[in-house]
């Protein structure tokens, strides 16, 4: 558990740009940049240098400089200034940075391959003993992807969901592979779920896959009672934690009141056990008589899709939605209010999209984000840290998928994990479209998911 920094320790440093040009291969209006693949078949992205500086904490977008071929030598942009306080984030005041120009650091190239395609709105990706890897796909149905490397073959495994209410964002999301699957052979997904062709509500289901991978039978509902409407903001990402814990991002299903209710588990980050769907014990609201109160570490959020665990530390950092503007990265703080109120306090009307995501008028000790998206919204998801030296100087950075944005963000944090110090933006991404899932597999490879409808891919990228 994290002890939660007083707002004044909470630092907000500039982030600044790197752009990372992407080298997309057998793409129609590719980037100026792009080049076909290379001679062992896969994609290689070049960095190369772009301009631009953010303020604040919030990383905007600059634009693209033209790509190189094969690797390329990535320029960056340094911050200025120190921030002061201690390592925790507990000290006095803070210091806001300008990006200076930009200084060369080491060459850094990506490498992109496609696993696997004929996939439909991949949402998550579970990673198996024996090499393969289980794919949740929204309209409702679950794939199994035989590999991680480009030509794996992909079967659908029969399971009982004719119960999924397929609507808007709504349907089968994400997906955790238990711990200890070895044994038990279980998983967890995230789904809106129907009765009679209407939405009752967002539950996790836990399965059992059979031996050849071919079917899954439930073993139990885990969670009922997640709040859904049309289907919009139905969150729902689901990660375990580093001490086993279950940690699940939900959305607020676009009801104004439920971002701020700690009786609804809706807009929130719960904290359950993976056996059984209970608060744990050592939750911040563990006293609480009612049970819904018990499972929240934290609340305020408007529809978490990324929930991401830092190695070493074990620190928690959520990714989600803001309406036009502010889309944003957060560091949990058990019992943190985040502060989205679109209710205005009970005051308003109906669902006012105009407040600000993290409203620290109304609420003072609303923790601020990590990172926003500005004045533009980039629809972020799945979130996942890059770990391990096969990264090079990537290691240790946030990856967040991008919806809208159609790009894959690295944010590298500052020391203490408060604030984001650098953010390097691949554009070129946007050649495989809206991209949902991030996680980082066994081999230490990241693999995302893209969300564009039939066709859909699961890519695998590294550092080549």
């Amino acid at each position: 558990m994290t002890r939660r920094p007083t707002p004044s320790g909470r630092r907000r440093t500039a982030a600044t740009l790197l752009l990372l040009a992407v080298l997309a291969s057998g793409c129609s209006g590719s980037d100026p940049g792009a080049s076909g693949p290379g001679p062992d078949g896969t994609t290689r992205t070049g960095a190369t240098a772009g301009p631009g500086s953010t303020t604040g904490g919030t990383g905007v977008p600059g634009a693209s400089s033209p790509g190189t071929r094969g690797t390329g030598t990535a320029g960056t942009t340094a911050p200025t200034g120190a921030p002061t306080g201690d390592p925790l984030g507990n000290g006095a005041g803070s210091t806001t940075s300008t990006a200076a120009p930009g200084t060369a650091a080491p060459g850094v190239a990506l490498r992109v391959e496609e696993v696997a395609g004929g996939l439909e709105h991949g949402w998550d990706v579970g990673f198996l003993p024996d090499g393969s890897v289980l794919v949740t796909q929204r309209p409702g149905r679950i794939a199994l992807v035989s590999g991680t490397r480009p030509g794996a073959r992909v079967q659908d495994v029969a399971a009982d969901l004719s119960d999924v209410y397929v609507a808007g964002e709504g349907g089968l999301m994400g997906m955790v592979v238990h711990p200890d699957f070895a044994a038990t052979r279980r998983f967890t997904t995230c789904q809106t779920h129907a009765e009679d062709g209407r939405p009752v509500d967002v539950r996790l289901v836990t399965w059992r896959l059979a031996p050849d991978g071919r079917s899954a039978t439930r073993v139990r509902t885990l969670l009922s009672g997640l709040p859904v409407s049309t289907g919009r903001h139905s969150g729902c990402r689901p990660t375990v934690a580093a001490d086993g814990a279950l940690l699940v991002g939900t959305g607020d299903t676009a009801q104004a009141s439920i971002p701020q209710d700690r009786h609804s588990l809706g807009g929130k980050l719960l904290r359950i056990d993976l056996d059984t769907g209970e608060g744990l014990p050592d939750n911040p609201f563990a006293s609480s008589a009612d049970p819904v109160e018990r499972r929240i570490l934290g609340y305020g959020h408007r529809n978490v899709q990324g929930v991401a665990v830092q190695p070493g530390t074990g620190a928690v950092y959520t990714a989600e939605h803001g309406p036009t503007f502010d889309d944003e990265v957060n560091r949990s703080v058990p019992g943190g209010n985040y502060g989205w109120d679109p209710s205005r306090g009970g005051t308003g009307s109906g669902y006012d999209e105009s407040v600000p995501m993290t409203d620290t008028g109304r609420f003072p000790d609303a923790v601020p984000a990590v990172w926003t998206s500005g004045p533009i919204t980039e629809a972020v998801s799945g979130a996942t840290f890059l770990s391990g030296p096969q990264w090079g100087p990537l290691d240790g950075v946030l990856a967040v998928a991008a919806l809208k944005g159609q790009k894959l963000l690295l944010l590298r944090l500052t020391a203490d994990g408060d604030a984001v110090s650098e953010v390097l933006l691949p554009p070129g991404m946007d050649a495989y479209g809206r991209l949902r899932g991030v996680r980082q597999g066994p081999d230490g490879a990241l693999y995302v998911t893209t969300s564009d409808g039939p066709g859909d891919r699961l890519l695998r990228v590294t550092a080549g």
